[in-house]
């Protein structure tokens, strides 16, 4: 599987029954859970810098109804502030950004809805404002020096800009046969692969949007983690294990072939808060004005809080699996054609309803709210 990951990722487009739109409710109440954060981070960069024009850049919007929801909450905020501070307010232009595959045809067809009910809402107290959408990989420069005044990306950052290197030995012999991520019996050089190309990128990532930030600006990013120290010990491991499972029963069924699963390594990384802030701190770029984790289910439409709890564990799978398809349903369908994902993900939904029967599982979320050092 090599090649870099924006030449074939995308969240599947549309407004369907399988496509991000649709299934994309745990993106969704991360926003709606990171508004405190975001509304500090906006208010302590608007107050110190009183702009008359305001950039703001999504990072990895996706398409579907959450792509709005960050002009929706920032517009509302700075509305906010710029009345109770009796000033004139900015006009603020949003960046929309992510992969060239993205679906953007669907994100622009949907603005003038949103601009309609935004007007409708706010009259004449909505804050002028524009958009637009820059598609491109976030691990590489996107915008002129010093133009940003703040950075937004919700769950994006888990993605690697390619697989990891050194999954193969010196001769050749595959590492990680039989698993798509870093497992239980991964060999210690898989994890390392993993962590190293997660440094490699994150570091990158920081230094750009270092450039591209104004004195003063800042950045809140949200991302899916661990809270265990080793890769294999976290909910993502566990959850892509359950995926690995359904492509090995597969290969045992002649479905597919084990060549193609052993060849195949996903690539994202559940970063640990320590991982993440040490590279931050290693860059020494941006001051780390807030760090967070909480927690979410499995199943985004599973809003209890007991730990024990499991409703319907049957339509708890489904939806894990509706979730899990729209994010890497491209990625499958590059590695092994498209015609295994309807199989794939309905045993994969019977594989986290039989897991969740044992064990109610969350996701760890990690938030970080940074700030450009002068």
């Amino acid at each position: 599987m090599a090649f870099k990951v924006e030449q074939a990722l995308h969240m599947v487009g549309g407004g369907g029954e399988t496509s991000y739109a649709t299934n994309s409710r745990l993106q969704e109440k991360a926003i709606y859970r990171t508004k405190p954060i975001l509304e500090t981070a906006i208010a302590a960069m608007y107050r110190t810098l009183h702009p008359e024009r305001m950039v703001v850049v999504d990072l990895g919007c996706s398409s579907g109804p959450n792509t709005f929801l960050l002009v929706s909450e920032v517009l509302g905020i700075v509305g906010d502030l710029r009345r109770r501070l009796e000033q004139k307010p900015p006009e603020i232009q949003f960046f929309l950004n992510d992969l060239p595959g993205n679906d953007f045809n669907n994100v622009f067809r949907s603005l003038e809805r949103y601009e309609k009910k935004m007007e409708e809402e706010k009259g004449d107290l909505l804050v002028p404002h524009y958009v637009v959408g820059v598609p491109g990989s976030f691990y590489r420069r996107l915008f002129p020096c010093n133009t940003v005044h703040f950075f937004h990306s919700s769950y994006s950052l888990m993605w690697l800009s390619q697989v990891p290197q050194g999954l193969e030995s010196e001769q050749g012999v595959l590492l990680n046969k039989g698993n798509i991520y870093v497992a239980e019996n991964s060999p210690p050089q898989v994890a390392k692969a993993y962590q190293e190309q997660h440094r490699r990128d994150f570091s990158t990532f920081l230094k750009s949007r270092y450039v591209e930030l104004s004195i003063g600006g800042g950045m809140v990013l949200t991302f899916l983690g661990r809270k265990n120290k080793h890769p294999a010990d976290g909910e993502l491991s566990y959850l892509y294990g359950l995926l690995a499972e359904a492509l090995n029963a597969m290969v045992s069924q002649g479905i597919t072939s084990e060549d193609k699963v052993d060849t195949f390594n996903l690539p994202v990384y559940g970063a640990s808060m320590q991982e993440v802030t040490a590279v931050i701190h290693d860059e020494g770029l941006l001051d780390v004005e807030q760090a967070q984790t909480f927690e979410s289910n499995w199943d985004p439409f599973d809003d209890t809080d007991d730990d024990d709890i499991v409703f319907d564990n049957v339509l708890n799978g489904k939806n894990v699996a509706k979730c899990l398809r729209v994010v890497f349903e491209s990625l499958i369908a590059h590695h092994f054609g498209d015609a295994i994902l309807d199989e794939l993900f309905s045993r994969l939904a019977e594989k986290v309803a039989r897991h969740l029967l044992k064990e109610k599982t969350k996701h760890t979320v990690l938030v970080i709210a940074l700030k450009k050092k002068a």
